[in-house]
């Protein structure tokens, strides 16, 4: 006979609490902030025109296609963004640099990869900020988001060898870690260090390439 999922003596997890209005409001500054921010970047110059158009299309969004709530667990940790501030920087002059080299270089056709990278901590925040990060930066495209497993599916440019796959996947993680630094929580940081030290990336391959 088989146990009875409700015999006393089996731990049964609570449900999770429900917001409170002051999480609520926080979770939507975080939200509108975010959607400004990439918003801004999108238009490559900060004026006030696009500031409060920015404003306005947040509010939209976050009106007529209300998403499931993204919980912000941690908290905002100067150094860490002042950290992934400056090599964002420079990750955009140098992957604008490779592919302004790739577009004049003569007699070479550029390769690309669909690399799939699955996140150390897998929330719908870190999930975002990440791939807008990676978005933002020339070469690489966020093809699909899985929210089950975490795992961002990313087309590359200039990407030929197995070495070269696993290298962008490498700068990925380390691009992940540097989000966690910045606004992560001190579990979320616990979490991603011991990922790091346990080595629980997959093995790189290339069956997605594309001449």
């Amino acid at each position: 006979m088989s146990a009875d999922p409700l015999t006393p003596g089996q731990p049964i997890e609570p449900p999770n609490p429900p917001l409170t209005r002051r999480a609520r409001r926080r979770n939507l500054a975080v939200a509108v902030t975010a959607l400004v921010t990439v918003w801004v970047l999108l238009w490559g110059t900060f004026t006030w025109a696009n500031l409060i158009s920015g404003l306005l299309v947040a509010a939209v969004l976050l009106a007529v296609f209300p998403l499931p709530p993204v919980t912000f667990a941690g908290r905002l940790h100067p150094l860490g963004l002042l950290r992934f501030g400056l090599r964002f920087l420079r990750d955009l002059v140098v992957a604008s640099a490779q592919i302004a080299w790739l577009a004049v270089r003569f007699g070479h056709t550029p390769r690309g990869a669909i690399i799939a990278v699955p996140l150390r901590i897998n929330t719908d925040l870190n999930l975002t900020l990440t791939a807008e990060a990676l978005s933002l930066v020339p070469g690489s495209l966020i093809l699909e988001v899985d929210r089950t497993t975490g795992t961002l599916y990313i087309h590359v440019l200039g990407v030929r060898t197995i070495e070269e796959v696993e290298q962008f996947r490498q700068e990925v993680l380390e691009l992940e870690m540097r989000i966690i630094a910045a606004i992560g929580s001190p579990d979320e940081q616990r979490r991603a260090v011991e990922a790091t030290h346990t080595g629980t990336s997959p093995p790189a391959d290339l069956s997605g390439a594309s001449s």
